[in-house]
């Protein structure tokens, strides 16, 4: 990528995050949920546009009511899953509603926020989870709790699986990995350890041919399955859909 290639790519970027701003501001409000829907999709596929990733899916969103289980790389996890399913609403660590604008932009897509180190807190957000899903929505929790490298997953977390359950509803795993040319899990993507948000956001518009996979893995019904031992089952179930996508290329 050329010398003026980055700084050019980082104001389109920059632009792409302010015009989403902007538009909750001024118009998704005034929309009903389809609407809404509809231009949560485009902000974020241009966005990922701008970025220069490829978004590509495999499977298909449950529809209706439906707790999304992914595993978690990179801050591009949300704007990839709302490319490719834009009804989503996040459960995300609570600090992010104080980031400029991208807090902005997460309230803005109803997302539930956890203060992850006051335990009682869970049990807080799996009733605003349960609500969500009792609503019909989408809901995407990070059973990891945090970033990893993306090559593998960390241990999983139960407690936010309890809204499924409680609701009868199910959960759909769902796999993401982004690859480079040459390499199946890009280093580019990673937002981990000491990484800070901007220095991963440089990283990332430096890539070149960057791809973010999606693979929406058949559903896991909730019913009256333990939490601990639906966790197991989505993380074995994630783990083979991992390796699957790698083989793929």
């Amino acid at each position: 990528m050329g010398v003026l290639a980055v700084p050019w790519r980082f104001a389109r970027v920059l632009c792409r995050v302010l015009q989403g701003v902007w538009i909750n501001a001024t118009r998704l409000h005034r929309l009903d949920r389809p609407g809404r829907d509809a231009v949560v999709r485009r902000w974020a596929t241009a966005l990922l546009r701008d970025i220069g990733i490829e978004v590509r899916v495999t499977g298909t969103p449950q529809a209706g009511a439906v707790l999304f289980a992914a595993n978690h790389v990179s801050w591009l996890d949300i704007p990839v899953l709302h490319a490719s399913e834009p009804r989503t609403r996040f459960v995300s660590k609570a600090a992010i509603a104080h980031w400029p604008m991208v807090g902005t932009l997460a309230r803005a897509a109803n997302t539930l926020f956890i203060e992850r180190e006051r335990k009682r807190d869970a049990m807080r957000v799996v009733h605003e989870v349960a609500g969500a899903l009792r609503a019909d929505d989408a809901v995407a929790v990070f059973p990891e709790g945090t970033t990893g490298p993306g090559d593998g997953l960390l241990p999983f977390h139960a407690n936010l699986l309890q809204a499924a359950i409680v609701t009868g509803t199910a959960v759909q795993p769902v796999v993401l990995r982004y690859s480079q040319p040459g390499q199946r899990f890009s280093a580019a993507a990673r937002y981990c350890g000491n990484a800070t948000l901007v220095g991963s956001v440089l990283r990332v518009i430096a890539a070149r041919g960057m791809v973010a996979h999606v693979d929406f893995l058949p559903v896991e019904p909730a019913g009256e399955t333990e939490r601990r031992a639906l966790a197991a089952a989505l993380r074995s179930r994630m783990e083979r859909g991992l390796a699957d996508s790698a083989a793929r290329g």
